[in-house]
């Protein structure tokens, strides 16, 4: 009744103006509450990522070998990729460290279990961001919520009824890339998730456990000369790798775990060269797509870190995006006593890792 007789004393340009008032007073009564109340959006951000979490159950690609080899390119070449979910740091969910791959007692708390896997470098990623090298101010912003990748844990592992070894990994990986709130490569079918870990590929006991837990999974490994390999090596690290006979022995120690995981796993393990990867890497990457039975897609030849261009990892002066051709001539750093002794020290056992390598 009073609104029929409103549009007889009113206006239709003062209806308007009066439905305006009302409509932007209550408007305004909503944002302001919206703003106001943090708590109340955190609640509701915590309630959606874990209501709307999509399950990550694809097996795991493991790029493990000796550090100085090529494992963070080939993982920031599979960034972005729209088939896998790639991890996009070092993988440090070993325990007690990086390079011991985790034992998980079933017979624990899930609490327990994400506790043994949780990375702590995600609060570092979160606070400050991802930034490869210290030498460079580039800084990538990481958005990965501790707390709520810890709920995501918890609700997913909770609603398998027989719990399994895999189960236990599979709400992990779950967990880490639904709680990676700006990931950009989160749709898709994805066919695996791919990470880089330091030297977990060396340890005969840490590839049985991961293939008991992945038996559909893989293994990259990239086998680099070892001449271009120790002037990386020693002036990224001077205290570990400075002595020459210590550090080969640590390269020959990780080209001897190569053979092994190869002839026991065979087609699971791929071990590529550092030098085809830089020189090579159109060819290279097509090789690895059908590998793991991906489509080849352009931005596997270009690093990035959540879909943005990263430059490289490197020890040596560097201003601009992409590979680095001047990788594979480190050697001519090293004096003729070097070049000498690397050649006695690893020679043999070298051939034998590239009897074992793919062939472009």
């Amino acid at each position: 009744m009073a609104r029929g007789i409103h549009r007889f004393i009113l206006s239709e340009e003062k209806r308007d103006e009066i439905y305006r008032y009302f409509r932007n007073k209550s408007r305004s009564r909503l944002l302001h509450r919206a703003f106001r109340n943090k708590i109340a959006n955190w609640k509701d951000l915590h309630r959606v990522c874990i209501e709307y979490a999509f399950p990550v159950t694809c097996p795991l690609v493991l790029i493990s070998q000796i550090q100085r080899s090529g494992g963070t390119l080939l993982s920031q070449l599979f960034d972005g990729h729209h088939e896998l979910h790639a991890h996009p740091y070092e993988l440090k969910i070993g325990f007690p460290k990086k390079y011991i791959w985790p034992r998980i007692d079933m017979n624990t708390s899930p609490e327990k279990w994400f506790e043994t896997l949780f990375e702590d470098e995600v609060i570092r990623l979160f606070t400050k961001g991802y930034r490869k090298g210290q030498q460079y101010d580039e800084t990538f912003p990481f958005i990965l919520i501790p707390s709520l990748q810890r709920d995501i844990f918890i609700n997913y592992v909770s609603s398998i009824q027989s719990m399994r070894l895999r189960d236990v990994f599979d709400g992990y990986m779950t967990s880490y890339f639904n709680a990676w709130i700006n990931n950009q490569n989160r749709s898709g079918r994805k066919r695996f998730v791919t990470a880089f870990t330091p030297r977990m590929a060396n340890l005969e006991i840490n590839m049985e456990a991961f293939f008991q837990v992945y038996p559909d999974g893989r293994v990259i490994s990239i086998i680099r000369d070892p001449k271009n390999w120790y002037p990386s090596a020693r002036r990224h690290k001077p205290n570990k790798y400075s002595g020459i006979q210590d550090a080969l022995n640590m390269w020959k120690e990780n080209a001897e775990a190569m053979i092994r995981n190869k002839d026991r796993y065979g087609d699971a393990v791929c071990i590529i060269r550092f030098e085809d990867l830089i020189t090579h890497t159109e060819a290279m990457m097509r090789y690895l797509a059908g590998f793991l039975d991906i489509a080849f897609d352009p931005i596997l030849l270009e690093p990035t870190f959540n879909k943005m261009p990263i430059k490289a990892n490197t020890s040596f002066k560097l201003d601009r995006y992409g590979i680095m051709s001047g990788t594979v001539h480190r050697h001519k750093t090293l004096d003729t006593e070097e070049i000498g002794l690397i050649d006695t020290m690893t020679g043999e056992i070298y051939r034998e890792v590239l009897n074992r390598i793919v062939r472009l």
